[in-house]
């Protein structure tokens, strides 16, 4: 982080795909001495730098009280599918977290990085662009020193329970890159694992005030993690008792 050296990082969201990128990145970073990593249930992994905290969300500005970090990263989200109802997706994309937000600046971080979504507007007439849209303005009304919101179009990632809609769009949505130019160059799909770089990236950027980044912005910011991680410790998972 381009602020101090030793950074403690909070981070929001490290069981979901980009998150857990995002912790690789994190406890991969030299200048970071600490990931506190807030989840509903335990990732199962050790690491020396990372403390796994369990909580409640509706709860979490008082259980997290006394907590320190120099900056915060937010990578909750969630489907309509999987959330079953708007007002659950709400829940999570807005009301999580703007929790999240408030405990990070409660423990004094100065630098919110959070993952957004392409068209995000609180004006739009889709629900998912508009709910995304009145996230951010929420955000902005927290006072912190520097937000950085990355907004990413399609996310590029293989996973083992990918449906075949995902298969196809991760196997296509690279080749129509190059057609997209102009105005669609920020709707281009893009790598999970680049947007995770990007948001250690963004920590490492000096910047001050609200900055948006749709796809070049991602990249650039993306580039800056290469020079300056190094390889990370592989995971232990806690002994079972006999």
């Amino acid at each position: 982080m381009a602020e101090a050296e030793g950074s403690i990082a909070l981070l929001a969201g490290a069981s979901g795909l980009t998150g857990g990128l995002t912790l690789n990145a994190l406890l991969a970073a030299p200048e970071v001495s600490r990931v506190i990593a807030v989840t509903r249930r335990p990732l199962g992994r050790e690491q020396p730098r990372l403390a796994n905290r369990i909580v409640q969300f509706e709860r979490l500005e008082s259980q997290l009280k006394g907590t320190v970090c120099d900056v915060a990263l937010c990578c909750l989200g969630t489907t309509l599918r999987k959330a079953g109802s708007q007002q659950r997706f709400r829940t999570v994309d807005v009301d999580c977290v703007r929790t999240f937000a408030r405990a990070a600046r409660a423990a004094n971080a100065r630098r919110l990085v959070v993952m957004s979504s392409v068209g995000a507007d609180p004006h739009s007439r889709n629900f998912y662009l508009r709910t995304k849209g009145d996230m951010e303005e929420e955000l902005e009304g927290l006072g912190f020193e520097s937000l950085d919101i990355l907004q990413p179009s399609v996310l590029i990632a293989w996973r083992a329970e990918m449906r075949p809609l995902e298969l196809v769009a991760s196997a296509f949505m690279p080749l129509l890159a190059p057609l997209m130019r102009g105005k669609y160059v920020p709707y281009r799909a893009i790598p999970a694992s680049t947007v995770a770089a990007a948001m250690l990236g963004a920590t490492r950027s000096g910047r001050r005030g609200v900055q948006r980044y749709t796809y070049e912005g991602i990249q650039s910011l993306a580039r800056l993690t290469a020079p300056r991680t190094r390889p990370l410790t592989p995971a232990k998972t806690p002994a079972r008792a006999p």
